[in-house]
């Protein structure tokens, strides 16, 4: 997907535990905004333990779009959180509200502002036939091939 414009937002970003989330709180008492996520492990459902996931009583306070929404067995790529971001962004804007982006995991970001390189979709016959090899012949063969 090739960048397109975005509409105006904030983006909070840095590490985990660096005061993120509670500066997006704080921005949200002050400002006409609405949350999104921008965590790659926040968008799944029970893995809450080493994402700095914000508990319930802050998602009940401030909510955060796009935090658990996928089964953690279900494949969430970065073009998938490009498109999920684009639509909340967009939402949030004919709300008249500001899109408040806040998290850690700066290739969401960085696709957000360049967009993606034009690339073919995965092809699952070519996976499943290295997987194959991989199980009968052990992935140093692959590998060396």
């Amino acid at each position: 997907m090739k960048k397109a414009s975005l509409p105006p937002a904030i983006f909070v970003m840095g590490p985990t535990a660096s005061g993120k989330t509670a500066l997006a709180i704080a921005l949200a008492k002050h400002l006409p905004v609405e949350l999104i996520n921008v965590d790659s492990a926040q968008v799944y459902r029970q893995l809450n333990i080493g994402s700095a996931k914000p508990d319930a009583a802050t998602l009940v306070a401030a909510p955060h779009r796009l935090i658990d929404v996928r089964d953690p067995l279900d494949a969430y790529s970065a073009a998938d959180f490009l498109i999920d971001a684009r639509r909340e962004m967009e939402d949030i804007r004919s709300c008249g509200k500001i899109p408040l982006l806040v998290g850690g995991s700066m290739m969401y970001f960085k696709i957000l502002l360049d967009g993606l390189s034009d690339m073919p979709e995965a092809d699952r016959e070519i996976r499943r036939d290295i997987e194959q090899h991989a199980a009968e012949f052990g992935w140093p063969s692959l590998y060396q091939e």
